[in-house]
């Protein structure tokens, strides 16, 4: 019997496939169409078209499958892809998983994201027994992986062997498609003028891979494991990622203030930075342990500085004249956190003079 992995052209998926063909595995990889396989280069396995929005189309690439890694989804907290990333987590998750019940599947592994528990509480970290509360909080991306794993955990209520691994901010090299290490791009290239207090966990993208197989041999069936490496604190990050590449970490604004100003910049049309909600999203503590992933199925993530210093050098070496360039304008930098700046002080202002 074959073994699928949806979105197997993604970050994840395509390190998950590659590590499934060495493992000898009888591969069969869903693509979505139109999307760039640069990543899969080379992998010796059978490609079928995937659309996890199309039953048919589902069903085509699940025929003969024993076991499937549904690593397909949207990882995007900007505003313009809040319906997007619901209909794909969502409704992409429970059509997948229907049908993976539907076709009497042995074993199927779902990729979540700890972004499912939600934030920890300031200076503390969660793990997979924390009630999740984030709904609160309005950001499109966090709900909608949280409501795509009740759907699996739905499935596996009715019978499906669902094992569920949960990521957390995925780093390394191979990120063709430019989204989990999206921050470290933008930093490389002078686009994160500001930032705010706040906290994410890091995790290198080998080892999540590797915890899926993990999870595939001996991971227990209803249970989701976290996949955390090393918490940072955003001073810590940038400063990491500054001593590597040579580019400056960007200007602090506290919380408060950088969300007054991103509101006001939105409401009078002035480009800012950050939207409201990447400010909101950026302030809370992405912070996690893994100590039952360590526990029960024996993974562990390599030290950070090696993940760090691999996403930098691979972003360097694609893009090295376009980072030079950027280095040479980089005083837009200041313009923009000024512009910032002044907005939050005018917030400031406005809810000075409304209060009694």
């Amino acid at each position: 019997m074959s073994v699928v992995v949806t979105g197997a052209t993604g970050f994840i998926g395509s390190h998950v496939a590659r590590l499934l063909a060495e493992r000898g595995d009888e591969l069969v990889l869903g693509v979505e169409r139109g999307s760039s396989d640069e990543a899969i280069a080379g992998l010796d396995a059978k490609r079928l078209t995937l659309d996890v929005l199309d039953r048919r189309s589902v069903r085509r690439v699940l025929r003969g499958a024993g076991r499937v890694f549904h690593c397909a989804g949207l990882t995007s907290v900007r505003p313009q892809d809040a319906e997007r990333v619901f209909e794909l987590n969502v409704g992409g998750t429970k059509l997948v998983m229907e049908e993976c019940l539907r076709a009497g599947v042995e074993r199927v592994v779902y990729t979540s994201s700890a972004a499912a528990v939600g934030p920890a509480p300031p200076g503390k970290t969660a793990d997979e027994t924390q009630l999740f509360t984030a709904g609160r909080l309005g950001i499109p991306y966090v709900n909608s992986v949280h409501e795509a794993e009740v759907e699996a955990m739905r499935a596996a209520a009715r019978g499906l062997p669902v094992v569920c691994v949960n990521p957390t901010i995925v780093f390394g090299p191979g990120d063709v498609h430019v989204t989990s290490t999206r921050l470290v791009r933008s930093f490389l290239l002078r686009r994160i003028p500001i930032y705010t207090d706040g906290a994410v966990n890091v995790v290198d993208v080998r080892d999540v891979a590797e915890g899926h197989l993990l999870a595939d041999e001996s991971g227990a069936v209803g249970e989701r494991y976290i996949l955390g490496g090393r918490n940072f604190t955003f001073d810590r990050l940038f400063a990491d990622l500054g001593r590597l590449s040579g580019v400056e970490p960007p200007v602090k604004l506290p919380s408060t203030p950088a969300r007054a100003a991103a509101r006001v910049l939105q409401a009078t049309g002035r480009a800012g930075p950050l939207s409201a909600n990447e400010v909101r999203a950026a302030s809370q503590w992405w912070t996690y342990r893994s100590t039952k992933a360590r526990r029960e199925l024996g993974w562990r993530a390599r030290p950070h500085e090696e993940t760090l210093e691999a996403t930098v050098a691979w972003h360097v070496e694609r893009e090295h004249e376009r980072i030079a360039r950027s280095r040479r304008s980089q005083q837009l930098q200041y313009r923009v956190a000024g512009a910032a700046l002044g907005a939050a002080e005018e917030a400031v202002g406005l809810l000075r003079r409304a209060l009694p």
